[in-house]
């Protein structure tokens, strides 16, 4: 799918057709755009024919949206197109009630003293500002039985403004890397893509701001994904209360990532039930003194230290959408060897009530790769890296001959 519009501005320009086409001898019934629906994403298409030369545009029909988006970052290239300059017509008649300048090379959608407006995808809830312009659109006609001649229309309104299709991925651990845009991403020593087989998760909007202090409302910055339970050795952790795992209409609740908190917190009742659950699931393990900020330790002598995916340990999985998508943590990223004989569960009491529930930590992120696709609203996971023979270290930064 090319770009997303709001059909009603279209059917508006459309009804008041051009002044170009005012003035001509030929005066259509009306105008014609046939409609199929994508059997991938279930939303229905259109085609637009636009610009000199004409190059056909696919869009998709949204009654909800606001403005005709093009990419013009994807070679938009054309005689007929016209920027929109400021206080003009064509800014009033769209609803522009800012400017912009770009001070680069000028070229669609980047232009000097230009309307600026603010399409949005509603499929995938993303918006971006952009330019107002206008270029020659062809259409076709009908008298209601039948196709007839095809229109132009010379000053069609849009926006041209970049698709939303952002793409970052981090790997961490005593040294990472984050990457800016898709894979693949090559990892030592088998220079294998780790972003193969990876698991993905729909991004949650938080509605309501998870900082500290804020002046307006507005939405989280964080990154939300929706756990729907715990469980270890694959039995599903009790006693928790799961309206905690959601989002609640102040903004309380749920799941956030973190690079920024050392290790996983958790709400107290959500900490004290898997607290107690691991522990049952290591119930021949002798425990010892718990050390700050952990809750459990055990004697680690009494464990297998080093298997491929760290001590020998239950896994412990954050079910997320379905039964069959979880986010597997091994030993490696769930124990903490405090001294030569203290094993601690690294995770901690958040408190009774937090503004998030659940806070996945660093120590638990590393050496597993996220890739977060804001254009899809998604999250792509590996799960330990450490099965897979390599670690987040081993990305090579040094440059080819």
């Amino acid at each position: 799918m090319a770009s997303s519009f709001h059909f009603s501005l279209l059917i508006f320009t459309l009804l008041s057709l051009s002044p170009a086409l005012a003035k001509s001898s030929f005066h259509p019934h009306a105008l014609l755009l046939p409609l199929k629906k994508d059997p991938f994403t279930l939303l229905y298409i259109t085609q637009l024919n636009q610009r000199t030369p004409l190059v056909s545009e696919n869009l998709a029909l949204d009654l909800g949206g606001q403005f005709l988006w093009v990419d013009c970052e994807k070679g938009y290239s054309s005689t007929t197109y016209r920027a929109a300059r400021c206080g003009s017509a064509k800014c009033s008649l769209a609803g522009a009630e800012t400017c912009v300048d770009c001070f680069s090379t000028s070229r669609p959608g980047c232009s000097k003293n230009t309307c600026e407006l603010f399409p949005e995808n509603t499929v995938i809830s993303a918006a971006t500002n952009g330019d107002l312009g206008s270029d020659v659109v062809l259409i076709q006609s009908t008298d209601g039985v039948n196709p007839g001649r095809v229109v132009s229309l010379h000053h069609f309104l849009f926006v041209c403004a970049p698709t939303f299709k952002k793409i970052f991925a981090i790997c961490l651990g005593a040294s990472g890397v984050v990457f800016f845009g898709p894979g693949p991403y090559h990892f030592l020593p088998f220079g294998q893509d780790v972003s193969t087989g990876l698991i993905y998760t729909p991004l949650i909007l938080n509605p309501i701001s998870t900082a500290t202090a804020y002046s307006k409302p507005t939405a989280s910055s964080d990154y939300f994904i929706g756990v729907t339970s715990i469980q270890i050795n694959q039995i599903t952790v009790p006693n928790i209360n799961t309206s905690l795992l959601t989002i609640d209409h102040e903004g309380n609740g749920g799941t956030k990532i973190s690079t920024v908190t050392p290790y996983t917190v958790l709400q107290t009742s959500i900490y004290n039930a898997v607290l107690n659950f691991f522990q049952n699931h290591l119930s021949g393990v002798p425990t010892v003194a718990a050390v700050v900020p952990f809750g459990l330790c055990f004697n680690s002598t009494n464990i297998i230290p080093s298997t491929r995916v760290g001590p020998d340990v239950p896994p412990i999985d954050l079910v997320l959408q379905n039964a069959t998508v979880f986010w597997r943590i091994f030993g490696a990223n769930s124990m903490v060897q405090v001294s030569d004989e203290a094993l601690c569960l690294g995770f901690v009491d958040g408190g009774m009530h937090p503004k998030t529930s659940i806070v996945i930590g660093g120590y638990q992120i590393e050496d597993n790769l996220l890739q977060f696709d804001l254009g899809a609203s998604r999250l792509g996971f590996s799960s330990s890296l450490l099965f897979r023979e390599t670690t987040c270290s081993n990305f090579n930064f040094t440059s080819n001959a």
